[in-house]
């Protein structure tokens, strides 16, 4: 049995599945991964949370690194690995999928909101930090670049952020409880393209281990917990996933 039939047969088996993604996942999208060589965080350093809220000019930088990046976002579209956790989670198979990327093409893909945990937000969209007002990008875009204005609420006057976490910014509390309620109840955890080493978001393999699920690990590179896991397929994430599940 090969690997690819051993990861059909641990799918097939499976009562209860949860995928946990990250970068590897979208840059088979063309999205770049921002820790790589070439990514964002070795070009720019990073601006944190307390820097945004105060200093206008960091957020000022912000945005621009935002718009100046978007196009790469805004190409990408679903490939293979994503359309087949969209048909696990149609099928009833899968209940979540954990995501630590930003770039919202699990719903592009088909999945619906709520089946999709985001645990360093959603670069799509813009957010008051006062009050949690939605905002779309299109008028901040459109005003920034024109005008150079930055965005406040148009509800209570807030600053408005992309919906993302930013560094030194808490973890959302609520998306991480639903992880972990989805990574204790699962009984096989599928990671695709984590390199596993952004805490605490990487510890929910060894829960979901501990608590009896089987571990299956599909990644380019090797990770520091390849020896926990029941299988380990070093390769591409949408012709493995596409293979194992039956979708182009």
């Amino acid at each position: 049995m090969d690997d690819i039939e051993r990861l059909r047969e641990a799918i097939g088996s499976a009562r209860r599945i949860v995928a946990f993604t990250g970068a590897g996942i979208s840059t088979e999208s063309g999205i770049p991964d921002f820790r790589s060589p070439g990514g964002i965080w070795t070009k720019y350093q990073p601006i944190y949370f307390d820097d945004f809220m105060s200093s206008e000019e960091m957020r000022r930088e912000a945005w621009r690194r935002k718009f100046a990046t978007d196009e790469t976002m805004l190409k990408a579209e679903p490939n293979a690995g994503h359309r087949a956790l969209a048909r696990l989670v149609e099928q009833g198979r899968m209940s979540a999928i954990i995501t630590q990327n930003i770039d919202g093409l699990h719903q592009r893909s088909g999945v619906p909101d709520s089946k999709v945990i985001e645990l360093h937000g959603n670069t799509t969209y813009a957010t008051c930090l006062d009050c949690g007002h939605r905002h779309e990008l299109a008028p901040i875009r459109e005003a920034f670049l024109g005008a150079g204005r930055l965005p406040l609420c148009e509800k209570c006057d807030g600053i408005v952020k992309t919906a993302t976490i930013s560094f030194g910014q808490a973890m959302p509390e609520i998306p991480m409880a639903r992880a972990q309620d989805e990574t204790m109840g699962c009984d096989l955890f599928i990671v695709l393209g984590s390199s596993l080493v952004v805490y605490p978001a990487a510890g929910f393999p060894r829960i979901a281990k501990r608590r009896g699920a089987r571990l299956v690990i599909v990644n380019r590179d090797a990770t520091d917990q390849d020896g926990d896991a029941d299988l380990v397929i070093h390769g591409e994430i949408g012709p493995t996933m596409s293979r194992a599940v039956g979708v182009n």
